[in-house]
């Protein structure tokens, strides 16, 4: 099975382990740093973390750990070029399998700016985007989203993460791939299979987005066991479990 969308870098070996343990072998890494960003250095060492020391982590508990690095909303400030330009780089030194993850919070000018921006070097560079959707004012960012992503990116390249019930409306008719994140503040593993049962299993992949919040890192193995309990064919079961995040990252 495969992790869709993880912050490894939040957490102990232990995590790793568990993971192992419960028949994950592959992950995606994303960035996210929780701290204020007083300069470029900090999210730039942040990134060279998560491609190098997390790898070797991951690896040692046999987890494959693929890495998408990007400006996380949560990290906007002021002078951001050089992790552009550092973004740029892992790009064609083909360190990263995407730039993620981007996108929204409070849909702020800055916000727009630097999101739009990670965008066009995506699609420039044919780079795939795993993309941020918030907590709060969910369904309005959603939307201001899929406008931003209609004017600068091919949509082949991108998924749409933590959506639940209260978007999924809005996004499953479009070209993106669709991220369910099972999380304890987030997304039961019931209310995902409801989603998949209504939706298909075809445009979905399941991640734990296990991070410094409240996780489970092995929200994944346990949805994907829920899915065999309750009959849903194996096939199925593999595609947003593992097949349609290999398919799409091209792992």
């Amino acid at each position: 099975m495969i992790d869709s969308h993880f912050h490894g870098d939040s957490r102990t070996v232990e995590d790793y382990e568990k993971m192992s343990i419960g028949g994950i072998t592959e992950a995606i890494s994303c960035s996210y740093y929780p701290y204020e960003i007083l300069k470029p250095s900090v999210l730039i060492t942040h990134f060279k973390r998560i491609l190098h020391f997390e790898k070797e982590r991951a690896e040692k508990e046999r987890i494959k750990l693929n890495t998408a690095l990007g400006i996380h909303p949560a990290n906007v400030f002021p002078k951001y070029k050089p992790v552009l330009d550092e973004i740029k780089k892992f790009i064609k030194q083909k360190d990263i399998i995407a730039i993620g993850e981007i996108g929204l919070e409070t849909m702020s000018c800055e916000e727009v700016d630097i999101f739009t921006k990670q965008l066009l070097i995506a699609d420039e560079t044919k780079t795939k985007v795993i993309v941020h959707t918030p907590r709060q004012n969910k369904l309005n960012v959603v939307k201001k989203t899929k406008e931003i992503l209609s004017e600068n990116i091919d949509p082949k390249l991108v998924i749409i993460d933590h959506i639940n019930h209260t978007v999924v409306d809005e996004v499953i008719d479009e070209e993106y791939q669709i991220g369910l994140t099972v999380q304890p503040e987030k997304m039961t593993s019931a209310e995902a299979i409801a989603i998949l049962s209504n939706y298909g299993f075809d445009k979905f992949m399941l991640n734990s987005d296990s991070s410094y919040s409240r996780s489970d890192v092995l929200s994944v193995p346990k949805t994907a066991r829920l899915l065999r309990i309750e009959g849903y064919k194996k096939n199925n079961v593999e595609k947003v479990s593992k097949l349609n995040v290999k398919n799409f990252f091209d792992l």
